[in-house]
């Protein structure tokens, strides 16, 4: 299993969690915040687990440098066709890895949070609809 890059202090936001991290993966780090935004531009940014990550409702996406590898959280569900895709990176847990020897596929990033989005919009839907339902049965009663 890799080791995160060694960073002094948890970073503030993703600004600063990029600058911490080492020069030949900035670059890819600044790329996959890009891809992110583009793919989610309602999301906000925050750090998590130490970690940047993309909210919505719920948390879109966390990814983290490590010492080989850029890791992409969590694990990808409800799409076979894109699980499919993802398979060479799965790593334990379903957590990706993508290895930093190989071109980033950015294409697949912006599939991952397009989905991301999709599911957290429908389940935002979905609790909406239950408390609009307790709501109601509590007015009947």
């Amino acid at each position: 299993m890799g080791r995160e890059v060694k960073r002094a202090a948890t970073p503030d936001n993703i600004d600063a969690y990029i600058a911490a991290s080492a020069a030949t993966v900035r670059p890819i780090l600044r790329e996959l915040r890009r891809v992110i935004r583009a793919a989610a531009p309602e999301a906000t940014e925050l750090i998590s687990y130490r970690m940047p990550a993309f909210k919505q409702r719920g948390i879109l996406v966390y990814f983290a440098a490590f010492k080989s590898h850029i890791g992409v959280f969590p694990p990808v569900r409800g799409d076979a066709k894109l699980a499919k895709a993802l398979a060479p990176y799965a790593g334990p847990k379903g957590n990706l890895r993508f290895p930093l020897e190989e071109r980033m596929p950015y294409a697949l990033i912006t599939r991952i949070v397009r989905l991301r989005v999709k599911q957290d919009s429908a389940k935002a839907r979905a609790q909406t609809a239950k408390r609009a339902s307790v709501r109601k049965a509590k007015r009947s009663a």
